[in-house]
């Protein structure tokens, strides 16, 4: 009977346990450590799939640090192809690499010509361009061409009335009758004075008109047929050259005094840009420098066209003390005009040696400027750098590099979304 009694306790004490341990999880689950002890658990139970040398690091992971190292692999995130570090380095296999379309380039010491940056503004190139005035009063009875109309050289542009140029021409017709005359009687004839007077009187009376206006051709016609009722002292004034008109500010009918510009006439595939630059930059800057004009237009897209630096003025502006620099640029698609304002590349005539990269592996990340830098076989480390001006696709870099590195040139966009991705975060300094 003692026996009895004494089994069937051990059977009681024994159905009261699991209670007892509901009880003391339950407890536990109200109180601070409650979710460490369920992943305590559920690590427990994983436990029969891993070697023996994996359990005890597996259970000694809890709470945070226990997330920590079994989220982790040694020497970054497992993310399938690739990893990070802490410390900005991302690793990638052959395949990720060549998804991502990563190249690498060789920092390299070579020769750099810094480039000097300004505001600009297009002007007319003076060179290839006319202004039409008449050189003595005339009314204005016709014109021949439009604003915005294209021209040929020789070609009417106006026609004027004048009374001066009306005496002129009659005294020319009168002259020129008197050479003859005088021209068929001979030098037997005539005395060698009054053949000299008929000669040079011709002559000045032709200077005359064609200083009023008319052109050789113009005087040559009027002398073919010399009636006097010619002489009414109508001329025209051509275009002394090719281009457009883009200005023509005059009406029909009123008296135009000499040297009132009635026209301007330009070659716009050729045109000027003028800018200032400071006076350590205008040293920099000589004639036949290359230089690179760009404009911004209203699509938000950017044309640059390339020109040349033909002139650098020696003496400062008053007004902004600067120093004027001139550049002509080639205009055949008629894409600036006089007035509008353009940003000017000009290419400085002081090389010096510098580390060069190719302009693609710079990336922005926040306010920092980073390169990835190969550490080894598909590792590549985040490295922040300082850099000057690119140029022709090259940019040079003043620290943050040594000269035998290899840099991503192209897929650093990539790497560094992949950083973002994992989390990094850019230090302020």
């Amino acid at each position: 009977m003692k026996r009895t009694m004494t089994t069937l306790s051990c059977l009681l004490l024994l159905a009261a346990t699991p209670y007892a341990l509901a009880s003391d999880s339950h407890e536990h689950g109200n109180g601070e450590h409650g979710h460490d002890s369920h992943e305590e658990e559920i690590n427990l139970d994983a436990m029969d799939d891993h070697p023996e040398g994996d359990h005890d690091h597996e259970s000694e992971g809890h709470g945070e640090k226990g997330h920590k190292e079994a989220g982790h692999k040694e020497g970054g995130h497992d993310h399938g192809a690739g990893g990070h570090e802490e410390g900005g380095a991302i690793e990638l296999d052959a395949r990720s690499i060549k998804a991502a379309g990563i190249q690498l380039a060789t920092v390299k010491m070579q020769p750099y010509s810094a480039e000097i940056t300004a505001p600009g503004e297009v002007r007319l190139n003076a060179y290839h361009t006319s202004h039409i005035t008449p050189r003595i009063a005339g009314q204005i009875t016709a014109r021949h061409a439009r604003l915005g109309d294209t021209v040929k050289q020789g070609q009417p542009l106006v026609t004027l009335s004048s009374i001066e140029m009306a005496e002129a021409q009659g005294t020319l017709l009168v002259a020129q009758q008197e050479w003859q005359r005088v021209k068929k009687m001979g030098r037997n004839v005539v005395s060698a004075r009054r053949y000299a007077e008929a000669d040079i009187g011709r002559a000045q009376a032709q200077a005359r008109v064609r200083a009023f206006g008319m052109t050789q051709k113009q005087v040559d016609a009027l002398l073919r047929t010399p009636d006097p009722a010619l002489a009414i002292g109508t001329f025209d004034l051509l275009s002394p050259q090719a281009g457009t008109v883009i200005s023509d500010e005059f009406v029909l009918g009123e008296v135009a005094e000499p040297g009132r510009q009635l026209l301007t006439v330009t070659d716009e595939s050729s045109v000027w840009v003028e800018a200032h630059l400071a006076p350590a930059d205008a040293v920099l800057a000589t004639p036949g420098a290359a230089a690179q004009v760009r404009l911004e237009q209203v699509s938000g897209q950017t044309v640059s066209l390339p020109g040349t630096v033909t002139q650098v003025q020696h003496q400062v502006d008053e007004a902004t003390r600067t120093f004027p620099v001139r550049i002509r640029v080639n205009n055949l698609a008629d894409t600036l005009h006089p007035g509008m304002f353009v940003e000017v590349a000009i290419q400085g005539r002081q090389t010096e040696d510098a580390l060069l990269i190719p302009e693609d592996a710079v990336q922005r990340q926040g306010t920092e400027l980073v390169v990835f830098v190969e550490e080894g076989s598909g590792r590549y480390e985040r490295r922040e750098v300082q850099t000057g001006v690119p140029q022709n696709g090259l940019i040079p870099v003043h620290s943050g590099l040594t000269a035998g590195e290899r840099v991503v040139s192209a897929g650093a966009f990539a790497l560094l979304s992949e950083l973002a991705k994992a989390g990094f975060e850019v230090h302020n300094h």
